[in-house]
């Protein structure tokens, strides 16, 4: 799971976004700070703000300090320190407001990020020694949480660390990620991970040595227990499997990191750890619920030994039995049975633990342990409570956390209606983000499982909110057949709805990926977005295509690509006839492109000489053509260097070697060359070299030893999507002939996600691409009302995780929008592919 979807959630009920704003908040620590000298200059930028005085040079990178904090003390921290930066004029950057220190340090914020208060940035060895004794005269000893990625100068709250002072980035794997110059002054990767980690060219200063002795000296040896597996982290600590050393025996080892891992009352994972103790001695002797052996403290930090308890996650029960998955489905009666069997074993521990006088408080799928023979157990009881203490949970899962009415053993009751809900139809997180799906989707449970009366009306009668009930609402999607003109001008009335041109950093909402790459890109941004409207029919906008424009000068894109870069947003001023801003465009960056090593479709090389492609013949222009079958050259000669495929799933249409596959099929097209046909089948058997047979009988890709993924973006549809275009060129290949069996896997009516990239959107538009059959696109289309969530006067999609609306194409309405088109009118679905068979094929 990325845990960078929980921090973007604290901003807004409806979208993923940060915790900035025009107006100052009232938690802002400016309103407490003295007023800054003309010769200083300050800027937000995200959640931290910038200061520097006048005359100060920033090195580009170096030895950084860190300020810690708690959220109570961090306007006292944050004060000293800045009065005494602000008189020795260092340059510093601090977090906003409070709210954003409580975001930082929740229990699923980045580990590597929690604790950070103040960045402080030396000019040399010299000052970054001066500036720790100094600070740790006036600050040390004061709590705060112990940042991981660094090393603790003296009793805290001050940490060190080498990386970058200024944002340079390079690829690795197909990703951006942040770098540092190395020796020779080429750049590498800037390792921000939760250890400290000093760069090999790089001397420690002697200021520094005998705090990283100190680091060293923790004694392993006296650790009673031995970890042999890490089974999850979270910023609160890690969960471990481990043999304790006095006699063998196997435990499961939960850690709690002082001052982390908050929840939104600020209770921090020791005390949760400390609780969970206590109610597990409590419930000793319950079935069901592990037995608990000892508490201590190692290292600062405060560990449970308890028992391990047999069985998996029953989501990971669900992704083997539901039977809603398959291209076949199985025999539902038969199902039903057993899920009801699960949940009547929940319900059996859940009476036991009520019988105590405990509330579980935390009643969710990772929590829910399922056996083999499909014995049940529970775990994790950090919120657990005392029924008499009346509390409220300050944690969650989305679709599973008791509203605040809810009180004592209703919360486990509101949990347990929620889990009866998720074993056939596991969209919780949707219930929560607009409770009036509730009905429509228990109303499908009810028909498609034939479910009985009860069962569902308890669920309804549990889950439905008590304060100001939705009323029912029909939408477009919901009628016996809709109409699909009506259907897609319902999703792009939402996205236009949602449009914020007053704001700099992005003009519709979408993933948090904007927030990295930019609110103007083709996969995340604008420019896909206003593509999406275009190319489905539903009209140019002027004034969101002024908005796209005046990005460029004032943030230009980060990278070449086309989904993440300069490539994706020319291509759509091109279409819109920007034709010398997007030859601006495409020059500024063409000195980036020999440099590039990505050969895929969403920011490598692929992408890029599609483009040019696009350009050679928009514009007749043979400069383009040449430059682009450069890049086709160049990929040829990456494939063939090609390692074999790893553990790690990278095959499909924006990672894989599809994209590049999609290139040389255009280029063989243009030139005539067969060659580039033989690339193109080199490409697309490298990334059929990943797939495997998925448990229901589909050829997948293959993502570690078993899960497999079917998606676009990753996945066997992306390579279903550029197989058909090879299959049109050359239907009598080996490879063709895989289409049917690539398509097959795509037919499945429970999909977790409605995305293009990573959803059900990209599965219905690739079955089209792919000549799929009816039925199974008739089934996709349908089951888009499973998400759709009304949204001023129109519709909108939950994007990824399903915590938030999204707009953009990758991962939101955008993205359905082309889908419908294609399913519906046929439209390509994405550029570079052409117009699909008309819809009604079958096979």
């Amino acid at each position: 799971m990325d845990l960078r979807y929980e921090a973007y959630c604290f901003a807004d009920r409806l979208f993923y976004d940060v915790q900035s704003s025009t107006k100052t908040a009232d938690d802002d620590f400016s309103r407490v700070l003295p007023p800054l000298s003309e010769d200083w200059s300050q800027t937000d930028l995200t959640i931290w703000r910038y200061l520097q005085p006048a005359g100060a040079e920033v090195p580009r990178q170096g030895w950084k300090i860190h300020v810690s904090a708690t959220v109570r003390n961090a306007g006292e921290v944050l004060l000293t320190a800045y009065d005494y930066l602000v008189e020795h004029r260092i340059p510093f950057k601090y977090l906003r407001t409070r709210s954003i220190v409580l975001a930082r340090n929740s229990k699923y914020a980045p580990r590597e990020a929690s604790g950070k208060l103040i960045t402080i940035y030396p000019a040399d060895d010299d000052q970054l020694e001066t500036v720790l004794r100094d600070l740790d005269a006036l600050l040390g000893g004061k709590p705060g949480a112990y940042i991981l990625s660094d090393l603790r100068y003296g009793r805290g709250p001050l940490f060190v660390r080498y990386g970058g002072f200024v944002e340079q980035w390079l690829e690795v794997d197909g990703k951006r990620v942040l770098a540092i110059g190395g020796p020779t002054g080429e750049l590498v990767p800037d390792q921000r991970k939760p250890t400290f980690w000093v760069p090999d060219w790089i001397t420690l200063p002697r200021c520094l040595e005998e705090h990283l002795a100190a680091r060293k000296a923790g004694d392993a040896e006296s650790f009673p227990y031995r970890v042999t597996q890490s089974l999850h982290f979270s910023n609160g600590g890690g969960v471990y499997r481990a043999t304790r050393k006095s006699d063998g025996a196997q435990v499961v080892l939960k850690e709690a990191r002082p001052h982390a891992g908050l929840d939104r009352e600020n209770v921090d994972a020791v005390a949760r750890l400390r609780r969970e103790h206590a109610i597990l001695t409590r419930l000793a002797g319950v079935p069901g619920v592990p037995e608990v052996y000892e508490h201590f403290t190692a290292w600062e930090h405060e560990f449970v030994a308890m028992q391990p308890v047999p069985g998996r996650p029953i989501g990971q029960w669900l992704g083997q039995h539901y039977p809603l998955t398959h291209h076949e489905v199985g025999d539902l009666a038969a199902y039903a049975a057993r899920a009801m069997a699960v949940v009547a074993a929940v319900e059996r521990i859940i009476a036991d633990v009520h019988g105590r006088g405990v509330v579980f408080s935390d009643l969710h799928p990772l929590n829910v342990l399922v056996d083999d023979d499909d014995s049940v157990s529970l775990i994790d009881f950090e919120l657990a409570f005392p029924v008499e203490e009346d509390r409220k949970p300050t944690l969650g899962s989305p679709g599973f956390q008791a509203p605040p009415d809810r009180s004592g053993f209703e919360i486990d009751e509101y949990a347990l209606a929620a889990l009866r809900l998720y074993v056939f139809l596991p969209l919780n997180a949707v219930v929560e983000l607009a409770p009036v799906k509730l009905r429509t989707h228990v109303e499908f449970i009810r028909r498609r499982f034939d479910l009985p009366d009860e069962y569902c009306e308890g669920i309804l009668a549990t889950l439905t909110p008590r304060v100001d009930p939705p009323a029912p609402v029909v939408t477009a999607l919901d009628e016996p057949e809709p109409d699909w003109e009506v259907v897609r001008k319902s999703v792009a009335a939402a996205i236009l709805a949602s449009a914020t041109p007053h704001r700099a950093d992005r003009l519709f909402p979408g993933d948090v990926e904007q927030f990295e790459v930019g609110g103007a890109c083709f996969a995340y941004g604008a420019a896909g977005v206003l593509h999406a409207l275009d190319a489905a029919g539903e009209g140019r906008y002027p004034e969101h295509e002024r908005w796209l424009l005046d990005s460029l000068r004032r943030d230009p894109p980060k990278e070449v690509g086309f989904f993440t870069g300069a490539h994706g947003i020319a291509h759509v001023l091109e279409n819109f006839g920007y034709h010398d801003e997007a030859d601006e465009l495409v020059r500024a960056y063409a000195e980036i492109v020999p440099a590039t090593r990505d050969h895929g479709l969403k920011s490598g090389l692929a992408g890029v000489a599609l483009n040019l492609l696009h350009f050679a013949d928009a514009r007749d222009d043979e400069a383009h053509a040449a430059r682009a079958a450069g890049l086709g050259d160049r990929l040829a000669a990456m494939l063939a260097d090609a390692p074999p495929p790893g553990d790690k799933a990278r095959a499909g249409l924006l990672h894989g070697w599809s994209g590049p596959a999609l290139l040389f099929v255009r280029l063989h097209e243009r030139t005539g060359d067969r060659r580039w046909l033989a690339e193109a089948e080199r490409a697309l058997e490298r990334d059929l070299a990943e797939c495997m047979t998925a448990l229901d009988g589909s050829t997948q890709v293959r993502d570690g030893n078993f899960r497999t993924l079917p998606y676009v973006g990753v996945g066997s549809a992306g390579i279903a999507l550029v197989l058909a275009e090879f299959a049109r060129v050359a239907p009598d290949a080996p490879c063709s002939a895989r289409l049917p069996e690539l398509v097959g896997g795509l037919t499945g009516e429970f999909v977790i996600q409605p995305a293009l990239m990573l959803g059900r959107a990209g599965l219905l538009a690739a079955l089209v691409h792919g000549g799929g059959p009816r039925a199974a696109v008739d089934r996709h289309l349908a089951a888009l009302s499973w998400h759709a969530v009304p949204y001023q006067e129109g519709l909108a999609f939950p994007g990824i995780q399903l915590r938030r609306l999204s707009m953009d194409l990758n991962t939101g309405g955008a993205g359905v929008l082309m889908a419908l088109a294609t399913a519906t009118s046929g439209a390509p679905v994405l550029p570079f592919l052409r117009t699909p068979a008309p819809p009604g094929r079958s096979q």
